[in-house]
């Protein structure tokens, strides 16, 4: 069994669904974080923020807003899509996600997640620790058509960047350089790194021979 609990501060099944599939039962816990208002005020503060640094002062805003007496450890993750010098999370509507995807279609872009680390373990550390994965993305050049069906049925709304690689926007992703965990909007071998800068090892998390870790696969790319 494992020996560390972790909660998941973000509603996002895919992140959920990930950690489960490497053998994490991970409690879910969203924050009540307003990323709108989080971003102007981080903007107004310390200006014009690279897409890296944005992320994950969303990342810890949401671990930072969960962490409170919790005894676990608690993880905040936040993802934007960089295209053409700009970064893009949800969209707010249909509208904008034909827009956004017209103008991604052909082209490449670099997903980066945020993510922020908190021991809030009764007899933990109290240690917290972030950093952010960035994983560049090609998508294919869709027809006018096959956006609008994408855009109807919508996902593109309910995930940053309009698209999934695991989901019904796979088929619309032709390539990934770097971690595919990330572009699900969690990478696991930085989560193990952070959790090696506590002094947590991944087992107490994933415990080797459970169901979840024999025979089954379940690749995004």
């Amino acid at each position: 069994m494992p020996t560390t609990r972790l909660i998941l501060a973000s509603a996002s099944p895919a992140r959920r669904n990930l950690l489960r599939q490497v053998g994490i039962e991970a409690s879910v816990l969203p924050s009540a974080v307003d990323e709108d208002a989080l971003i102007a005020d981080l903007r107004s503060r310390f200006g014009d923020l690279a897409p890296e640094d944005l992320v994950m002062g969303l990342a810890r805003a949401k671990a930072e807003d969960v962490a409170s007496g919790r005894d676990a450890l608690v993880l905040g993750c936040d993802s934007m899509l960089e295209l053409d010098g700009e970064v893009h999370g949800k969209p707010a509507d249909a509208a904008e996600a034909t827009a956004r995807w017209r103008r991604m279609r052909g082209k490449a872009g670099t997903l980066h997640t945020g993510h922020w680390l908190i021991d809030d373990r009764d007899d933990g550390s109290g240690g917290l620790v972030g950093a952010t994965a960035s994983t560049r993305v090609h998508f294919a050049d869709l027809t006018d058509a096959e956006i609008a069906a994408y855009v109807a049925t919508g996902e593109p709304l309910r995930v940053a960047g309009a698209f999934t690689v695991d989901g019904l926007g796979g088929a619309f992703v032709t390539g990934i350089e770097g971690d595919h965990h990330n572009v699900v909007g969690l990478s696991l071998p930085l989560l193990r790194d952070l959790l090696g800068e506590l002094g947590i090892a991944w087992y107490d998390l994933a415990p080797q021979g459970t169901s979840a870790n024999r025979g089954q696969s379940n690749q995004h790319t």
